[in-house]
This record gives C-alpha cells, structure tokens and sequence, in this order.
C-alpha cells in the first residue's frame, strides 16, 4: 500500500479552513471577564475584535497567547502598547482592574475583583475539520498563600471539552478536578513543556521556533523593515561555533587526504623508472652467475 493511501482522508470542503483552526475560546475569571464563563465562538473562521478602549481585546489575545506560549515569555497586553510591568498572569488571575492611590501613605495598591478562593480557566477548542480532528487545550490557575506566581496545571484531550461542563462542581477541590478530567481522558500535565510538546505533535509544528514568530507576530502592528524580520524571527537561530569546528575537522581530514595522494603520486613517480629497468635486470643477473 502506498502512502498516499495509508494517508488519512481530507474532507475539508473549504480549503481556506485547511488545518488545525481555533472553533472556540472560553475564560473563566481571567482578567475582568469575572464570575462566569464567557464563550467566543469562532468556528475555525477569522475574526475581528473590536471595542472601547478597556473592553477585554487585549484580554482575549492575551489568553489565546497563553495557551499556547509559556507566560514566563509573554509580555501582556503588548497589543495595547504596554510595557512589560503593566499587567502579568497574577494580574489576570485575581482581576485587577484598577489601581487606588492612599494619600496618608502615598503608596498605590492594586484593586482585584477576586480573592484566593477563586481559580481561572481559559480554554481553546481547536479543529481541523479536514481530517475529523478535535483537540481541546485548556490551563487552570488558582493562588496560593505565600506565592507570588499563580500554581497551574494544563489539560489537553483529543476531544471537544467546555468549562461550564467539564470544569466546574468540583467544591474548589483542585485534585478532584484532576481526577475528573483525567476520567474523561484528557491528559493532565504540571509541566508547561509536556504539554506543548502534546499539542506540537498533534497540530503538526515541527519546529518550536512557529510558535516563537507567532509570539512576535500576535501583537504586532507594523513592519519597519521585512529584511531585518525575516532575518531576526523567521531564520533559524543556530550556534555557529559547533558548525565551525565541523568545518574544520573536515577540512584537517581532507588536507590528510590530499597529502597522502600527493605522497602516493611522489612514490609512484620515483618507482616508475625502477620498472623500466626490471627487465633489464633480470638478463643482465643470470650473466652475473656464471
């Protein structure tokens, strides 16, 4: 059998959906989008995000970023033009919203819409509709007392999932939560690198430098110079000093090469004459007996 037909059938009626594309996101207390789940059905079409200056765009990026790229790496709410302090994932998960200004003390603190006692969901359902395909990636964050980062776990399943079914009445228990989903067959992953890796092999990215041009590209507003971009995000960074002393060791191995055939070629320019001599040699040698 040829590989063409051990090859999965494409049913994909609209080559422009081809591929793994994002069907629906959903957050749970991520940023102002407080107390409830809140649902943006995409169904593997693009989408404009519009809204007043402070609605959740850059909320929602931020979200889509964070499933996919690891938040150590992220700078949030850069598709408004923020710096890097502005906002974080802590940030996200408690709801800050505002900041108020103490004139007795004249320190500023930052004002939340939750507590500790409240855990953060975002969730992207992904498809690709060509091959019947499904895949759910979720992360979950609650805070923990003494802790500066938000603790997290990581969900991926080969299936579609919602929060409001699959990620609630479990009475804030974060290890009953584990067991239901990992019930439901979804892998459950403490480890950020696991779980990319998980997604990498089933969205087809082979190099984790396409997630590192979309990290660059997701808030991106314009391109000064093509050539510079190009050059900077989309060439593969390698380190040249392994390749040099390659290069190096096999040019050494070639010189040896060379000098050897060169010995040769001397050696075999010196006995040439000796071989026309030989039959001369053998007359003249018998006379010498006698």
């Amino acid at each position: 059998m040829t590989d063409t037909q051990q090859a999965p059938l494409d049913f994909a009626v609209d080559d422009r959906l081809a591929g793994f594309r994002l069907h629906r996101l959903e957050v749970l207390n991520w940023g102002t989008f407080d107390k409830r789940v809140w649902r943006f059905q995409l169904n593997g079409r693009n989408a404009l995000l519009t809204g007043n200056i402070g609605s959740g765009k850059s909320t929602l990026v931020d979200a889509i970023t964070t499933l996919l790229v690891p938040a150590q790496r992220i700078i949030y709410n850069k598709a408004a033009g923020a710096d890097t302090r502005e906002r974080s994932l802590r940030s996200y998960v408690t709801g800050h919203y505002k900041s108020e200004r103490n004139d007795a003390t004249g320190t500023t603190k930052s004002v939340s819409l939750r507590d500790t006692q409240s855990y953060t969901v975002i969730l992207g359902v992904f498809k690709n509709e060509g091959y019947l395909q499904t895949v759910t990636l979720a992360q979950v964050f609650w805070i923990k007392k003494q802790q500066v980062q938000p603790a997290r776990f990581f969900v991926c399943a080969e299936k579609e999932l919602s929060i409001q079914e699959h990620f609630t009445g479990f009475d804030a228990d974060i290890l009953q939560l584990r067991k239901n989903l990992r019930a439901l067959g979804a892998e459950v992953e403490d480890s950020f690198n696991r779980y990319a890796a998980w997604f990498r092999r089933r969205f087809g990215i082979e190099n984790e430098q396409a997630l590192d041009l979309f990290l660059q590209t997701v808030s991106m507003k314009s391109v000064d110079n093509i050539t510079d971009f190009v050059r900077e995000n989309m060439l593969a960074q390698f380190d040249p000093t392994e390749r040099i002393h390659a290069l190096i060791s096999h040019f050494e191995d070639l010189d040896d090469s060379y000098q050897a055939v060169l010995k040769a070629q001397k050696q075999i320019s010196l006995l040439t004459p000796l071989l026309k001599t030989l039959p001369l040699t053998k007359t003249v040698k018998p006379k010498v007996k006698h």
